[in-house]
């Protein structure tokens, strides 16, 4: 018997089912391609994904989206990044809000100072602790970066 589903993944439904009543076509596409990622890894792992599996699952989607824009950019082809532009934006609407520049400062601060670290030999840890927290919220390798510069300081 399934489990019920997180309300995120009800969220990405209902959206599925607005957009086929609406006949988007383009959205349509894109939602189900978030209904396959997640399916995969269900059938995969032989388990249901929650939410946090569905944010890194829609986190792992915005970056491929946003290697492939750039790509796209550096190649000239509009056509194509005007198309990775529109799929990002949709795959967005299901993240949660991004956090801001001070909230990630004062989350890095406050992890560096609960896990005692001193030196960048301990960022393993302390991304290990920023990570649950802002995963999906924040660019981890901007986070990374400023990690390793509050413990080099």
């Amino acid at each position: 018997m399934p489990a019920e589903a997180t309300p995120l993944k009800l969220t990405i439904q209902d959206s599925v089912k607005a957009a086929m009543r609406a006949k988007e076509k383009d959205r349509l596409a894109t939602l189900r391609q978030i209904t396959a990622a997640i399916k995969q890894i269900e059938v995969d792992n032989r388990t249901d994904v929650d939410d946090d599996g569905i944010i890194a699952i829609l986190t792992k989607m915005c970056k491929q989206r946003r290697d492939s824009l750039k790509q796209f950019e550096d190649a000239g082809r509009d056509d194509l990044a005007e198309i990775e532009v529109a799929e990002l934006a949709i795959i967005e609407e299901f993240m949660p809000t991004a956090m801001t520049n001070d909230e990630i400062a004062t989350a890095i601060v406050e992890t560096i100072a609960k896990a005692g670290a001193t030196s960048p030999k301990e960022m393993g840890m302390v991304m290990n602790l920023l990570r649950p927290q802002m995963q999906g919220r924040a660019d981890m390798s901007a986070v990374s970066g400023l990690v390793k510069a509050a413990l080099t300081s």
